[in-house]
């Protein structure tokens, strides 16, 4: 039986860029089971390269991304699709299809991967949208729902093929306060209700200093990853300027 906090993706060496230009070089770092990760850093630092080549969308120019021990770019396109159909993945934008209701934008991974029947997909959406408090908005199209709405119903598609690994980049952009702190909670329930494994990219520091159970540092001036371990721990032991400067506006987060 796998075991929380046991390494789930470990990235080995990594380097990333695109054509010429180099965006991270050489990082190395572990993700464990059950971990609430944070990718972190200053815009256009690199977190989003990072999370594109954990998800396969990305091939490294030098190193490895080991899934349960598995180097997903060694192995063959079929395989890698295989590996990467087991994440449920939400985007900044939600990138929700605006010719389709909230209802069948949440089925669609499902009527794609699974073979499920169209009533076993109908309980399953309700069921997501319950968890994400949509419940009601079915029919409606994201034209006629609200930014948050938009972030709420893409995590209910990320969820509803019920993955061990759950990638966010920037799931808190261009959300007020409030509803930034509501979806903070939300995410912190499905990881410890599920044990949901939680990828995150952001430099928003409440949501860091909330949830974050471990995390790197993304430093745009080096191209390194700097592994830092628990946010609220960092503040107080790290040594590096960046990190302080960085993470030091962040202090006093929820336990």
């Amino acid at each position: 039986m796998k075991k929380q906090n046991e390494p789930l993706i470990v990235v080995k060496d990594l380097t990333l860029g695109y054509g010429d230009v180099p965006i991270v070089r050489d990082a190395n770092f572990a993700i464990n089971r059950g971990d609430i990760f944070v990718i972190m850093g200053l815009s256009g630092s690199g977190k989003s390269t990072i999370m594109r080549s954990m998800v396969g969308l990305l091939p490294p120019v030098h190193g490895a991304v080991f899934i349960d021990g598995v180097d997903m770019w060694a192995v063959d396109a079929d395989a890698r699709a295989k590996i990467v159909g087991g994440f449920g993945v939400s985007f900044q934008s939600g990138a929700l299809f605006s010719s389709m209701t909230i209802f069948e934008n949440v089925a669609l991974p499902m009527e794609l991967k699974s073979d499920l029947s169209a009533t076993k997909i109908h309980q399953r959406v309700c069921e997501k949208l319950k968890v994400v408090g949509l419940c009601g908005c079915e029919n409606l199209y994201p034209s006629e729902v609200s930014g948050g709405m938009i972030k709420r119903a893409a995590l209910a598609r990320a969820l509803v093929n019920e993955p061990d690994v759950l990638f966010f980049d920037e799931p808190s952009a261009g959300l007020d306060p409030v509803r930034s702190s509501e979806l903070d909670e939300l995410i912190l329930d499905i990881n410890h209700k599920n044990g949901t494994t939680i990828i995150m990219v952001t430099h928003e520091l409440s949501t860091i200093m909330s949830i974050a159970t471990n995390a790197i540092y993304v430093d745009a001036s080096t191209k390194r990853v700097v592994p830092i371990g628990e946010p609220r721990n960092a503040i107080k032991t790290t040594k590096n300027p960046r990190i302080i400067e960085f993470l030091g506006a962040g202090k006093g987060g929820k336990k």
